[in-house]
């Protein structure tokens, strides 16, 4: 680990401030991510600036017309056992209990969560070529070890995945993301927060320089009814994702009146196909629909060899969980995705 400066930051204008005084500069919020980059060298920032001091980002809260906030520096466990996130939005709890471990969970904040980075081997390893990790070094993945990597959304540059549970929910609830830098304060859908590779795989997101998260809203409908997070993986604990299907649905009997879903393990982002949600739109749920809707989702999908088997049990994935989701009358066990792994 290289050596760094830190500043404890007093007040979001604070903290921004510092950031742009200096080169080289890192937000440090739980550290779960930044942390184990920096003691593998893969990030070497100079100067890091806590906001640990911040308390105002670690609110949970109303927001008008039904909504709610989530505090950026609020961690993954209190936000997934808040009694309001917990009734109208159980989706998102069931999901963030579904990553990491209660220990990390206790410590990684939700604005880090949005910005954890890929844990595509190559990146790690400082030995070899990656394009995320220093550009135009190429990818060592696309004919390497890639099991974990993408087949939606990948470019020769890149086939990384975005790890997050938490985000395939938001992606999901359609929520929105509030930061503030150098130029003020705006939002950011979270379907335009993360970005595919292209021919700039670093980065990993439509931040601009210097922006901070400030918090996370949630819209009103938070689809408690039906609902369900089906994360498959190679073992039931601590383990990312291979394929993993958030879904919300509002029904009306078998009716599907709307759909969200959101996949994660499978690209550069959680991929929202919205043209394959319209597809359920107004049908009769049934085994033969979830299954046009998953050769929808993954008709453009390429595999690379050892991740290949990706795009089948990403369509069995989907069809598995929109079953689950519609056959619900109330809200899932919370322990419910401990026996979703294959």
């Amino acid at each position: 680990m290289n050596s760094f400066t830190l500043t404890q930051a007093a007040a979001v204008d604070e903290a921004v401030s510092d950031f742009a005084g200096h080169t080289g500069a890192a937000y440090l919020g739980g550290g779960t991510n930044l942390i184990d980059l920096m003691k593998e060298n893969v990030s070497r920032p100079t100067h890091l600036t806590s906001l640990n001091h911040l308390s105002a980002l670690g609110q949970i809260e109303d927001l008008p017309g039904g909504g709610l906030r989530l505090g950026a520096l609020a961690t993954n466990a209190d936000t997934a056992w808040n009694p309001e996130v917990e009734v109208r939005y159980p989706l998102l709890s069931q999901t963030i209990l579904a990553g990491a471990t209660p220990q990390l969970r206790n410590m990684a904040t939700n604005g880090g969560n949005l910005l954890q980075r890929t844990r595509c081997y190559y990146f790690y390893d400082l030995a070899t070529p990656c394009n995320k990790r220093e550009p135009g070094t190429g990818c060592s993945a696309i004919n390497g070890m890639n099991r974990v990597c993408g087949v939606l959304g990948t470019s020769e540059s890149c086939i990384a995945t975005q790890p997050s549970d938490m985000c395939v929910a938001l992606a999901a609830l359609e929520a929105v993301v509030r930061v503030q830098g150098p130029n003020g304060e705006r939002t950011i859908k979270f379907e335009d927060f993360h970005r595919l590779p292209g021919d700039q795989p670093e980065l990993d997101n439509t931040l601009a320089p210097g922006e901070l998260i400030t918090a996370i809203d949630l819209p009103a409908q938070g689809y408690a009814k039906n609902f369900t997070y089906l994360k498959l993986r190679d073992r039931a604990s601590y383990a990312f994702a291979l394929v993993s299907v958030a879904v919300g649905l509002e029904m009306d009997g078998n009716t599907i009146k709307t759909a969200r879903f959101a996949l994660g393990g499978v690209a550069h982002k959680p991929w929202r196909d919205q043209a394959a949600e319209k597809m359920l739109e107004g049908q009769t749920a049934s085994p033969d629909l979830f299954r046009q809707v998953a050769a929808k989702v993954f008709e453009s999908a390429i595999g690379y060899g050892p991740n290949s088997f990706k795009i089948e049990l990403g369509k069995r994935a989907i069809v598995r969980a929109l079953k689950q989701a519609t056959e619900m009358d109330q809200a899932l066990d919370s322990n419910a995705f401990l026996n979703t792994n294959p």
